[in-house]
């Protein structure tokens, strides 16, 4: 809650990724999701960074960036439910690429 995106990739992938390919996880699907949630987080109260950052550079009220930003967590929420319900759409194009 309290660390930047950076410090959240580096404590957690490392603890995750060993788990998560022991489990028959796909490294890609991991990954896609681990960014995705992060990215969530720093848009979200209590420490929103990003909401702060926007507030202080545009002069808005940090409440009306947060306000401003709901609509968009609940889609992003609703994206991250659907890429863990289907794995098979984050691993899609990669597997085209690899086709070739």
């Amino acid at each position: 809650m309290a660390l930047e995106s950076l410090s959240i990739l580096v404590i957690t992938v490392p603890l995750l990724a060993p788990v998560a390919a022991e489990l028959g996880f796909d490294n890609i699907w991991l990954g896609i999701l681990v960014v995705k949630l992060i990215e969530i987080g720093m848009v979200t109260p209590p420490v929103g960074i990003s909401c702060f950052v926007v507030s202080g550079t545009s002069g808005v009220k940090v409440t009306e960036v947060f306000r401003g930003v709901l609509p968009f967590v609940l889609l992003d929420l609703a994206v991250v439910a659907v890429l863990f319900a289907v794995p098979d759409i984050i691993l899609w194009l990669p597997s085209l690429v690899v086709n070739y």
